[in-house]
């Protein structure tokens, strides 16, 4: 891996199926009522989600907006959904995957791995620290929401 990549790894222990985890979290249009950063999500193909599904994201991260268009390149629903992004400032993969690990506790884990060229290079061992804190907030704030379903 060069030593620009940033690789963060989060999970979290949802109170919830993981039916219901995976079919919320993997659902764009949710994106924004989670993800703290993520101000808007509009389709690019049509809808539902699938392989090859294209979908443009607006976010706010440390201080700049961000728009990029990830394609999903992998779903397998209520196990694993991955999205990529080449374009935009930040060159991105997004891997969600679910787990039973006991009857109705789910366990998310959600790992970001990227090359930040839209910022200094002396950066990137700080971005990936925020990047791990603003996903554990993000999955914090998952856990809530399907919590009180």
């Amino acid at each position: 891996m060069n030593e620009h990549m940033v690789d963060v790894f989060t999970e979290i222990n949802i109170r919830s199926p993981r039916k219901e985890v995976a079919e919320y979290a993997s659902n764009p249009d949710r994106a924004p009522e989670w993800y703290v950063n993520i101000k808007s999500v509009e389709w690019k193909s049509p809808k539902p989600l699938t392989l090859g599904s294209q979908i443009a994201f607006k976010a706010q991260f440390l201080g700049k907006e961000l728009a990029y268009i990830y394609e999903v390149v992998e779903f397998i629903p209520n196990q694993k959904f991955v999205m990529r992004t080449a374009d935009g400032p930040f060159p991105m993969e997004t891997t969600y995957t679910w787990e039973s690990i006991e009857t109705n506790v789910t366990k998310m884990k959600l790992r970001n791995r990227g090359n930040p060229t839209g910022f200094s290079k002396l950066f990137t061992p700080f971005m990936g620290l925020m990047m791990k804190k603003a996903n554990k907030k993000d999955l914090e704030k998952l856990k809530i929401i399907l919590e009180k379903n």
